[in-house]
């Protein structure tokens, strides 16, 4: 198991866009991927999911990935979480 802990820097926190974003990028890995926040944690393949967290700005988020491709699913997602949301 990888996993990497991000802060949310961006204004609005994560809302449709980026969380589309960061669905979409952990849906191109065959590992399982979760995101946690406030002792929830849920499947990061899934927008529901990850909109029902509600991350706002300064939120510290925990990515989990699990499987054979997982240092690559961690790596791309944090590409996503840099470029859009946060550090």
């Amino acid at each position: 198991m990888t996993e990497k802990t991000f802060t949310i820097t961006a204004e609005t926190g994560v809302h449709a866009r980026p969380a589309t974003l960061l669905v979409n990028k952990a849906g191109q890995f065959e590992s399982e991927v979760e995101i946690a926040y406030n002792d929830k944690t849920v499947n990061l393949k899934s927008i529901m999911g990850v909109m029902s967290l509600g991350i706002p700005k300064g939120a510290q988020i925990k990515i989990t990935a699990n499987g054979s491709d997982e240092v690559e699913a961690i790596n791309g997602i944090e590409e996503v979480i840099k470029e859009h949301l946060g550090e």
